[in-house]
């Protein structure tokens, strides 16, 4: 059973989060019968608040069509009250602690805050607004300081430690040893056990962090919708295609420009329409305009979230005895030390560079053949990139398009391979509700026929959701709760104007395959405990499965599925698939080069000293002197993120963007694995799922690599995949 309030005290507490106060006696004798009318209507709004209580839907799935802006804050501070109730009671209680009456209550206590802020959270992310965002700087700093109130709580640490110091005199399973190392590790990590002075410090250094990071986000996607470029005529966007040409007339029609076009920005430094326009000075105005995203002045600057971000967790690393955030972050991932980090980086980097310097050569030879009297520049690259591959190859990528219909791709690509592999099938839901009328609902059958999770698809690009594609979960997989997962995948794809099919670039359908590995990391999960479920494990693990699963996306069993002609529905040519295959390794310097960059980047902000750490007017100088200092600054290879841009720093990458690259190197053996026992057979996909995709975060994370691989992983596999042998 879930905790529950006594009726009495929800009341109170649905009244004071309206702003209203409990009237007494004497007040309520004084109260005029339309004041009551009015406390009880506001009583009853709030009751009804579709968050105080589990969803009634389908797997707890959230009631989206019940969910407004009103019910958050409500949620978030019944929710927080209710929780530290919880722990009170935690606390308070006479019996000498065990796993039975301190862990596994704490373990399943917050659950109004759980689903409110799951939700919260997700919206904040893929269709947010003025009001959310408002709410969402309110609450930070409120949460922030409630994580302090019960990670610092003295009484309840206490507790924790008589626990973790007894581990080795009781009979534990393994999932539940994990549990009190992990949980006790978390206090130790929070300030558990520094002074009282020292705690405050790092409380308030907290409660400075979420203010700033949640500020830097909030920046982050108004600065992509404020930097879109605007072009006047349709000349200057010769090169692109029809469908997108006609999205950017309406994009434009929607910001009251009619007859203009508007080009919207990823959040990426290079941007989709360079690869196409032949106009190169549209090229380079689209280019500065993407670097120059939050460092331009005005209201969405990032300059000084960044730098006070970086100084911050610099004093509180200080603060927890490490030299810098880097080795604070760092130590409980797989790579666990700085060292480890920089010298993976540091070997990669030079045959990286070198890959790229010979592609730009290649290109350069290209524009000087055809008279260009310039220079190859960063916005020339896509563009040259496509020419070089189409002499090379015979082969424009665009070429690929028509055989990549979205549908085709999910449908018959990532839900036939997971069939194949698991054994899973699917069945779309109309019946459950949908926060926006683009996002799709699944039902997922285990391959005995029994209900294995619900997944949600949220395909398109829009004003109101941030850059980049992600999974996450609405609902966790836990034995101890009886949940199953509820697992969503959001893109960013354009969504066409016309009606028009959706045709994918072979880089969003290995995004699409990609996502979808996070989701059966998520769907698999088979824990105990809601600390373990499904993608929590160390951030530079976490990447691994999902890049495991794009293999599957040329896998030619597979793409024989999916490719097909999306009007004609003939399948992808022979000649073509070879080429798409034969091209796996063109451009690679840059791809690697532009990662590497910012991985780099990351790690020098937060290997620093506060000290060190420049202020908001000297941030581009330390960002060029970085890239400078670590040999990857190339003008025409500018990082996949600049510094003021780069959400994942901010967020839960901070000092751990290198987990692309770190998780890759066991991906890349992993393939070599599957190729090696077989390929595509569900004896195969079964060992995977049941070594190491089920376990979520219940062992450590290279003991799963190493139950399911049978040895350490090789890191020749991942050279031989980017060009660098």
């Amino acid at each position: 059973m879930k905790p529950q309030l006594p009726l009495a005290l929800s009341t109170v507490l649905a009244l004071t989060a309206a702003g209203c106060s409990k009237p007494d006696s004497t007040q309520e004798a004084a109260t005029t019968t339309e004041t009551k009318t009015e406390v009880a209507m506001e009583t009853s709004v709030q009751e009804s608040n579709p968050f105080f209580t589990e969803s009634p839907l389908y797997m707890q799935y959230p009631q989206f069509d019940k969910i407004e802006n009103s019910h958050y804050k409500p949620a978030f501070e019944r929710g927080m009250q209710e929780h530290l109730l919880e722990i009170d009671a935690i606390v308070n209680q006479e019996e000498a602690p065990t796993l039975d009456n301190t862990l596994i209550p704490m373990e399943k206590s917050g659950q109004l805050l759980n689903r409110v802020a799951r939700v919260f959270f997700s919206m904040t992310s893929a269709n947010t607004n003025d009001t959310l965002e408002e709410i969402r700087s309110e609450m930070a700093p409120k949460l922030s300081a409630h994580n302090d109130q019960i990670l610092l709580n003295e009484k309840l640490f206490a507790r924790v430690q008589a626990i973790y110091d007894a581990r080795d005199d009781v009979e534990l399973d393994p999932e539940s040893y994990r549990l009190i190392e992990r949980v006790y590790t978390d206090f130790v990590r929070a300030g558990a056990q520094l002074s009282a002075e020292e705690k405050e410090k790092i409380k308030a250094i907290n409660s400075d962090l979420a203010t700033l990071q949640t500020a830097f986000s909030q920046n982050v996607l108004n600065e992509v919708n404020a930097s879109a470029v605007v072009v006047e005529t349709r000349e200057e966007l010769t090169g692109m295609s029809e469908t997108k040409i006609e999205a950017a007339a309406q994009a434009a029609k929607a910001k009251d420009m009619e007859g203009k076009y508007l080009l919207a920005l990823l959040n990426t430094s290079q941007q989709p329409p360079l690869a196409s326009l032949e106009d190169r000075a549209l090229r380079q105005r689209i280019m500065e305009s993407s670097l120059a995203r939050g460092s331009r002045g005005g209201d969405y600057d990032n300059r000084e979230e960044l730098t006070r971000v970086a100084k911050l967790r610099a004093e509180r690393a200080r603060l927890m005895g490490y030299e810098n955030h880097a080795a604070f972050s760092l130590e409980t991932q797989t790579a666990k030390t700085t060292t480890a980090v920089n010298d993976l980086l540091a070997r990669l980097a030079p045959a990286a560079v070198a890959n790229a310097k010979r592609e730009a050569a290649d290109m350069q030879s290209i524009i000087d053949s055809e008279g260009g009297d310039f220079q190859l520049a960063s916005w020339d690259w896509d563009f040259y990139a496509e020419k070089v591959r189409k002499q090379r190859y015979d082969f424009d990528a665009s070429q690929l398009r028509p055989y990549f219909e979205f549908d085709n791709v999910l449908t018959k690509g990532v839900f036939f391979a997971a069939e194949k592999v698991y054994g899973l099938t699917f069945k779309e839901r109309h019946d459950l509700p949908v926060y926006q009328e683009d996002v799709r609902v699944f039902e997922v059958f285990d391959a005995d026929g029994s209900t294995l999770a619900l997944f949600i698809m949220d395909p398109f690009a829009r004003p109101s959701k941030r850059g980049g594609a992600w999974m996450n979960a609405y609902v966790s997989q836990s034995n101890l709760m009886g949940d199953k997962p509820v697992v969503a995948n959001h893109l960013n794809i354009t969504k066409p104007t016309d009606g028009g099919p959706t045709l994918l670039t072979f880089n969003e359908v290995t995004t699409t395959f990609h996502e979808f590995g996070h989701a059966l990391h998520g769907m698999f999960s088979n824990v105990k405990y809601p600390y373990f479920s499904g993608t929590s494990v160390p951030r530079d693990f976490v990447e691994y499965p999902s890049q495991v699963n794009e293999m599957w996306r040329i896998w030619p069993e597979i793409l024989a599925n999916y490719a097909v002609h999306h009007e004609t529905g003939e399948a992808m040519p022979q000649e073509l698939l070879d080429k798409v295959l034969a091209t796996q390794r063109f451009n690679q310097g840059y791809s690697t080069t532009e990662y590497l960059a910012a991985s780099l980047l990351d790690q020098s902000w937060h290997q620093m000293k506060p000290e060190e750490v420049p202020d908001a007017e000297g941030l581009l100088a330390f960002e060029a002197a970085a890239l400078e200092n670590a040999g990857v600054a190339l003008d025409t290879v500018p990082p996949r993120y600049r510094s003021t841009y780069f959400s994942h720093i901010i967020g839960g990458y901070s000092a751990g963007y290198y987990a692309y690259i770190w998780s890759e190197v066991l991906d890349a053996d992993t393939v070599e694995w599957f190729k090696a026992n077989g390929g595509m057979t569900r004896e195969n996909g079964d060992h995977f799922r049941q070594t190491l995709l089920s376990h979520g975060g219940a062992t450590d994370a290279m003991t799963l690599f190493r139950n399911f691989r049978g040895a350490d992983p090789d890191i020749q596999p991942l050279l031989v995949r980017r060009g660098l042998d």
